[in-house]
């Protein structure tokens, strides 16, 4: 997953200025970001505070842990499978 060049802080603030008044044409220029980030955060963070989009867990981030995690599963049931066959087969195994 690609890192964003700005931290939950800096989109909350980025934010609030929306809220405050200023349009999103003048953010995009000041902050060097395009309109279609700023209605993306605004999605995602839109009235929330800091410590709450600190605790905000994202979607792509459980998936992500959870394929790694049944990758690893997986591994280790093929490994686990090959050395139970290995061990029933005790002729001596041939390196490929």
């Amino acid at each position: 997953m690609k890192r964003s060049r700005f931290t939950e802080e800096q989109i909350i603030g980025i934010l609030k200025e929306h809220e405050a008044g200023v349009s999103v044409a003048d953010l995009c220029r000041k902050h060097g970001v395009s309109d279609a980030s700023i209605y993306k955060w605004k999605a995602k963070f839109g009235g929330m505070e800091v410590p709450e989009a600190k605790r905000l867990v994202l979607p792509d981030q459980v998936a992500s842990a959870s394929s790694s995690s049944r990758q690893r599963t997986a591994f280790l049931l093929c490994m686990r499978a090959i050395l139970l066959f290995a061990k029933e087969d005790s002729s001596p195994m041939v390196p490929i």
